[in-house]
């Protein structure tokens, strides 16, 4: 297990720690905790534990939400062609179902093109717009994509087409000439909250739509839709983004579409208590999958379908291709660990560039990410498509990748992308310099310390501190996800009760205890066998970094607490430990 950081946050103004947990009748911990999300007073933690529809804001504070307004409303007056044209991912997939529900809504004539990841690749292309354009698009509208699609975009303009552009990538030194651009990140653009996603963004002119015809409440049937996008894009969960997965988490446990229903049904789960991770791990992959081995448009079926029947069959399609892509991905993982534990200079370099011609397109991102978690360094895996180098890159915490890639762009056909994750694309006889000048930039860019993984801890915590009362509130601090992540803390001097035991694969099962107090509470660890040998031969205490999730035995709910570290401490406590 790579060694990591433990950094403690500090609250700058611990007055108005101690004011908050007056004011609001709870512990200083969670006090601490709202303080570290920027909630300072009464009125702001009531607007954190209850978000409302009522704070989102203006879409017209949007650069061009009144053009983009006004010509969606044109196309449905005189009943032209739409065509939403998306990414093949669970944000673009969502954001093509809710647009095309909504306009479909309105009476629009309205269709939908997702390019096929192995075939056409991401963005917007030449021979996809000459396909859309042979059916009469009049009106094309990119979501999750087209931000730097400066050539496209005039090419669709000199067939006729206008375009309107939602995405939510960061835009290049050049904006596309359409109709209209939504991206809050544009340079003009003085939207107050710079990071929805893209089904965010598409929710915003739907949003800006209906202020202009009368019917405002129209767009909040869509919400489930959105919060699927937000929690699977991983955009930071504050401000507008926290409303929106809160209200549409609330409409997927308590009123949920039969594309939903049908999914949770393959997970073997069940609407009513669903949280923003299970959104991640189970649903989102499977909408993905289809994506990553071929045809999105299926996903994007499913999600529009009123219909029971034709949602289990999709959703059946959809669990098979996540099957497939899950065995897929094993391999590939397996196959680029070889490459990195043979190459002789792995020590010496700081960043993890790898190439295999018959590595499956769909799934290097999903690669890179893991093997950004096993060795902690920035990672780019490339496959041949086209006689092309083209691939996905993963980020480490404290490094830009976008920025990384910029200054690499002179080895590079073109790349795209934001802070953690980017797409690009090198010809293969530039892959060696590539390698070369990314690992300098890497140099430039990072310290020693991080290149160790670290961990955040929001607060030290005893065990005596964690009462009904305290895990009630702690659960209100949700949806989590970055902005917003799951609480971490540090408890010290911990025992272990009981006989640990491996679980699964690798996991670490135990229950700890601490100063000798009967208060004990189950805890496991993915992915931490390793602990298992110490823990059993020695009577140790424990320093343990944990966040506190749930878990069901008997039909009650109980905490548990997933361990993100542990430190055996060098000093034996006589009469405890295991037992």
């Amino acid at each position: 297990m790579l060694k990591k950081r433990w950094t403690i946050k500090q609250a700058e103004n611990e007055q108005l720690v101690e004011a908050l947990a007056g004011s609001l009748n709870i512990s200083m911990v969670l006090a601490k905790l709202l303080v570290l999300r920027d909630v300072k007073n009464f009125s702001e933690a009531k607007n954190f534990f209850r978000p409302s529809l009522e704070s989102l804001h203006d879409p017209f504070l949007m650069h061009d939400m009144e053009k983009a307004t006004s010509r969606v409303i044109k196309a449905l007056t005189e009943n032209q062609l739409i065509c939403i044209y998306a990414d093949y991912d669970v944000d673009g997939t969502c954001a093509t179902a809710l647009l095309y529900l909504f306009l479909k809504e309105l009476g629009a004539n309205v269709e939908f093109y997702i390019p096929n990841r192995l075939e056409e690749g991401y963005g917007l292309s030449k021979t996809a717009i000459d396909h859309v354009r042979d059916k009469g698009t009049s009106l094309l509208i990119t979501v999750d994509c087209g931000i730097t699609a400066i050539d496209e975009t005039e090419y669709a303009n000199s067939l006729g087409m206008d375009v309107i552009i939602c995405d939510h990538h960061q835009p290049k030194n050049l904006i596309p000439n359409a109709f209209a651009v939504l991206d809050p990140l544009k340079p003009e653009c003085n939207y107050p909250f710079k990071y929805l996603s893209g089904a965010g963004v598409a929710f915003k002119l739907s949003q800006g739509v209906c202020e202009r015809i009368g019917k405002r409440e129209l767009p909040m049937q869509y919400l489930d839709l959105v919060s699927l996008a937000g929690a699977a894009d991983i955009v930071p969960l504050k401000d507008e983004n926290r409303i929106l997965v809160y209200e549409g988490l609330n409409q997927i446990n308590n009123n949920p579409r039969p594309a939903i229903v049908a999914l949770l049904d393959v997970c073997r789960l069940q609407p009513g208590n669903l949280n923003s991770g299970q959104v991640v791990f189970t649903l989102a992959p499977r909408i993905n999958a289809v994506g990553r081995l071929g045809d999105a448009e299926r996903a994007v079926r499913l999600l529009i379908t009123d219909s029971k029947k034709e949602a289990v069959d999709l959703a059946m399609i959809l669990e098979t291709e996540n099957y497939e892509r899950r065995k897929i991905d094993v391999d590939t993982f397996d196959s680029a660990t070889e490459l990195v534990e043979k190459n002789p200079d792995f020590e010496n370099e700081l960043a993890i560039v790898l190439h295999q011609e018959g590595w499956h397109p769909g799934v290097i991102g999903i690669v890179a990410s893991r093997l950004v978690e096993k060795y902690y360094r920035p990672t780019v895996m490339l496959t041949t498509i086209d006689g092309v180098a083209k691939g996905s890159a993963r980020s480490i915490s404290n490094l830009n990748i976008y920025e990384a890639l910029q200054r690499c762009e002179s080895s590079l056909l073109h790349f795209g992308g934001h802070q953690a994750a980017a797409g690009l694309a090198i010809e293969l006889d530039k892959i060696e310099e590539f390698k070369t000048r990314f690992n300098q930039v890497i140099r430039e860019l990072v310290s020693e310390d991080d290149l160790f993984p670290e961990i955040i801890i929001d607060s030290k915590l005893k065990f005596s501190e964690i009462t009904p009362k305290f895990l009630k509130i702690l659960e209100q601090f949700s949806p989590f996800g970055p902005g917003n992540m799951r609480p971490v803390f540090l408890a010290e001097d911990v025992q272990v009760s009981g006989n640990p035991r491996i679980v699964g694969t690798n996991h670490l099962l135990l229950s700890l205890r601490q100063n000798g107090s009967e208060k004990v509470f189950d805890s496991i660890g993915f992915n931490m066998g390793e602990f298992y040998q110490p823990i059993i031969s020695n009577n140790y205490e424990y320093d343990i970094v944990f966040t506190i999730d749930k878990t069901t035995r008997d039909g009650r709910t109980y905490p548990q607490f997933r361990l993100k570290d542990i430190i055996i401490k060098e000093s034996v406590k006589e009469g405890l430990g295991v037992q």
